[in-house]
């Protein structure tokens, strides 16, 4: 059986819901998968509208009501959002409300067995604050809802994974937080991940904090007091791990395939370099050629990928948003479903 998979339509006012419809046209996502989408169907219907697709929307108000058929569109239909009211590009909170509301329902269905997996397109932080749901983003909602307490953010693109130790804090305290017990989590969670994607005995290299991982002791003391310790663990207990690579060269090696999986100590040490091998530029035509890439929650009890992208405002409504990180999302999501239903 092919896994279902609810994926969010993100925030109306941005590219979610016509990267999603444009995921849906391609045949191919129906012969991985069953997709489902949550969130409102009139917004479903104007992205199919906006791209002049023939697609049928399906609104449903259940998961056994869907078709699962190419050329329809199931929507758990949840009603939150007045069609009226809707302008492309702009914050509003019925559509911070309407991107929680249908992640929400995702979260939803996954813990009660309804549904394989999630797959989340963008929302917006300021729309979501602003309808009064106080979240960094998808990854502490998905949190708070599965009652997780230890969990951790994968980026992953062809054959860059990485996952970090921490992510949405302030730099100053980002260093604070390297510690040793932190680091072995964290490897632990990208050893499994690499073997859930079929990776057999997975390379991990974990990266230093300092430039040049502090050449034994110059710049900092991080790399001998927390993550050297961290390492040599790891290694005595049989995870394949080196470290700490300084982390000017660790990313570039792992791009080549000399690592599975990269340990990053801190949001942007892995973000920018996630970012420049996965989002390409034309100058010529002033957009994204591809903007690839997703990002995986790890430690949750349900599957959760993400694009790893915004809600790109400046250009929601024109109808040329690349769905290829969707795509792949989808394509991570369903090979991690269909481990975890051949266990």
């Amino acid at each position: 059986m092919k896994p279902i998979l609810a994926i969010t339509m993100g925030d109306p006012a941005g590219i979610g819901p016509e990267i999603v419809v444009k995921a849906l046209s391609h045949q191919e996502t129906y012969e991985k998968c069953r997709p489902i989408v949550t969130g409102d169907a009139k917004v479903i219907s104007k992205a199919v509208d906006l791209l002049g697709l023939e697609m049928q929307v399906n609104a449903v108000s259940s998961v056994e009501d869907a078709r699962f058929s190419y050329g329809v569109i199931d929507v758990y239909d949840l009603k939150c959002v007045d069609i009226d009211k809707l302008e492309y590009g702009q914050v509003a909170a019925q559509c911070g409300n309407a991107a929680f509301v249908s992640v929400r329902k995702a979260i939803d269905l996954a813990m009660e067995g309804k549904v394989d997996g999630t797959v989340t397109a963008p929302l917006n932080k300021e729309a979501l604050n602003l309808a009064g749901h106080h979240y960094d983003g998808h990854t502490e909602i998905y949190a708070t809802f599965t009652h997780t307490k230890k969990y951790a953010m994968l980026l992953a693109d062809e054959h860059l994974r990485v996952i970090h130790v921490s992510t949405h804090v302030p730099l100053r305290k980002a260093c604070d937080l390297v510690k040793k017990a932190r680091i072995i989590e964290v490897t632990e969670l990208i050893d499994d991940a690499c073997r859930q994607f079929g990776i057999q005995n997975p390379r991990i290299g974990i990266a230093g904090l300092n430039p040049h991982s502090s050449d034994n002791g110059l710049f900092g003391d991080e790399e001998a007091l927390e993550i050297t310790p961290a390492v040599d663990e790891l290694t005595e207990r049989g995870f394949n791990v080196v470290g700490p690579v300084p982390p000017d060269t660790l990313f570039a090696k792992a791009k080549c395939g000399q690592f599975d999986g990269c340990v990053a100590m801190y949001h942007d040490q892995g973000h920018i370099p996630f970012k420049v091998v996965g989002f390409n530029w034309n100058a010529e035509t002033g957009k994204m050629d591809s903007v690839k890439g997703v990002n995986i929650t790890l430690g949750l009890p349900i599957i959760r990928v993400s694009v790893d992208h915004g809600t790109a405002f400046d250009v929601a409504g024109k109808g040329i948003a690349s769905e290829d990180a969707l795509m792949v999302s989808v394509d991570y999501a369903t090979k991690m479903a269909l481990n975890r239903m051949s266990r």
